[in-house]
């Protein structure tokens, strides 16, 4: 016997309805390069994306086709969301902070038939326009005035094209299960890969963010997405907020500016935050130097990148609770949040300084498990680790185009590619990728935990470790670091020295390297193939 309920579809459509409808005066602020303080609401944000529904009609397109987008943070590109995937199409937003030949590479792999990028972006592709023959338009995101001279075929004009268009449009019925959005992974080795996520898939992750344990989005908040709206969909921001109504303030190219930031977040009185580690040094350092505060702010959730503690308890003088969240681009990228500052009282200081630094709780609608090289699944002790799988509703089951491939070594379940362990009350901490754990004297060191004291360091800007080949200890590992402002006189003594009492004597570092930089990838991430590589020749010291 099924249930008397209603089979309403779960599509975008209905968010940009819902929001129009009930929360179509909740305003949209964007900085862009052709106004440093765009301002309207979402009832004018969805009548423009009517606007250019029907221009997009007029192209030759079929349902499922690409349309790609190469742009920051801001009103338009929010458009650009909504129009592509509500008609039908798929939104496959790039990161431009790929290589040339990666951008090309994603391009042509999915296919995409016209692409709308920022002004920022032209000259990059005009260096790859070329090679991309698939491409009908290329469609910059400013006014006539602002247009960039450009010798490039099929230049179009955001503004013109939905000029003189009607603001009336007749949405398609969707299927929930049709695709809507393409993000590829920042591939650090190989070709990067393709995730395509559904309305279905879509939906339910934003409900799971806006849950109050997960970002706890609300219409009475003001955010601030940093995370780039090309960086898997900004993390469900540009959905989650306008179904519950919250303002959206899009900081465009600024985003990486901490001065910028900070004014943004006290004009406009920002109250929740997303972005990576780097972000918030930078917001920081800048409020340190400056003495200025970030009063409306109340939260900030972290991600793409392990957050070292030394962020956490700088916001804490400023009164802002951080929220570390963990996931990946096959996850929509959602998985687990930590909220360990709500429940402050129950730790000890050092206890709770140890709880901070884990990856969090899995949200409702994600299964995670730990197993062992056999498969066999491993307790929830916070001692027992393993290979990190996950699986749900908004997890990806095969890569775009790569269908038939085996992409799980379980079938229904994602292998993460990271080690992890569980506490008895659902935390999780990622204690390595699966490529990267140190095995010194048949004993496993955590090379996250290692550089989470490193970075604590006063004197560091930034630290990475690998384990390195050793005669005695087949493995050891090696500490790389960049000195910070203050720290050019900071010895390898003094950073060893660092360590003790902070982890076990064994972990120590078996010595350190000064870099001026760290090698990263697109979304910030360390690339550790290439630390290794760098230091393939390296001997230890006797």
């Amino acid at each position: 016997m099924n249930g008397l309920m209603m089979d309403t579809k779960l599509s975008i459509t209905a968010i940009m309805e819902h929001a129009e409808r009930v929360n179509g005066t909740a305003e949209i602020v964007s900085v862009t390069r052709d106004n440093p303080r765009h301002r309207y609401n979402y009832r004018e944000a969805f009548a423009r994306t009517r606007q250019l529904a029907n221009a997009i009609a007029r192209w030759s397109l079929a349902q499922g086709d690409r349309i790609a987008t190469l742009a920051w943070n801001d009103y338009r590109h929010f458009e650009t969301y909504y129009a592509a995937a509500c008609s039908g199409y798929v939104c496959h937003t790039i990161n431009p902070r790929l290589f040339p030949e990666q951008i090309t590479y994603i391009i042509n792999h999915a296919q995409d038939r016209y692409v709308f990028l920022d002004p920022d972006f032209v000259p990059l592709v005009e260096g790859l326009a070329g090679e991309c023959p698939g491409v009908q338009g290329w469609v910059v995101l400013t006014t006539q005035e602002h247009m960039p001279r450009s010798n490039l075929p099929n230049l179009i004009c955001y503004e013109s094209l939905l000029a003189g268009e009607s603001d009336e449009f007749t949405w398609p019925e969707l299927d929930e299960n049709a695709a809507c959005a393409l993000c590829y992974t920042s591939g650090t080795t190989g070709n990067p890969k393709g995730v395509m996520y559904s309305h279905r898939s879509t939906i339910l992750h934003a409900y799971g963010s806006m849950m109050p344990d997960a970002m706890g989005v609300s219409h009475r908040d003001t955010i601030l997405p940093i995370v780039p709206m090309f960086h898997v969909n900004a993390w469900g921001v540009p959905y989650s907020a306008p179904m519950a109504g919250a303002r959206l303030v899009f900081p465009g190219n600024k985003m990486g500016d901490g001065e910028t930031l900070a004014t943004l977040i006290n004009e406009e009185g920002v109250t929740l935050s997303a972005g990576v580690p780097t972000v918030w040094l930078s917001l920081l350092a800048y409020l340190k130097s400056s003495g200025n505060r970030v009063d409306s702010l109340q939260r900030v959730i972290v991600g793409g990148a392990a957050c070292p503690l030394s962020v956490m308890e700088d916001f804490d003088t400023y009164g802002v609770e951080t929220r570390v969240g963990w996931g990946m681009t096959e996850m929509s990228p959602l998985g687990t949040v930590n909220t360990s500052p709500s429940s402050r009282e129950r730790y000890s200081d050092e206890d709770f300084a140890r709880i901070r630094l884990k990856a969090g709780r899995p949200i409702f609608g994600v299964e995670m498990k730990i197993v062992d090289d056999q498969g066999n699944e491993q307790p929830w002790d916070g001692e027992a680790f393993g290979s990190l799988k996950v699986r749900g509703p908004w997890i990806c089951s095969s890569y775009f185009k790569l269908e038939d491939s085996d992409a799980h070594a379980e079938a229904g379940w994602f292998e993460t590619g990271d080690v992890a362990t569980i506490d008895p009350d659902g935390f999780m901490a990622i204690t390595d990728r699966t490529k990267d754990v140190i095995k010194s004297g048949g004993e496993w060191i955590s090379s996250i935990e290692v550089e989470n004291v490193a970075t604590d360091h006063p004197k560091v800007a930034e630290a990475a470790v690998i384990g390195h080949y050793h005669p005695k200890w087949s493995e050891r590992p090696l500490l790389i670091v960049v000195r910070g402002p203050e720290g050019q006189d900071l010895t390898a003594e003094e950073m060893l020295a660092w360590f003790e009492g902070k982890i076990a004597r064994w972990w120590t570092p078996e010595a350190v390297q000064f870099v001026d930089e760290l090698p990263h990838t697109a979304t910030g991430k360390i690339q550790k193939v290439t630390l290794r590589e760098m230091f393939k020749d390296y001997q230890f010291p006797e």
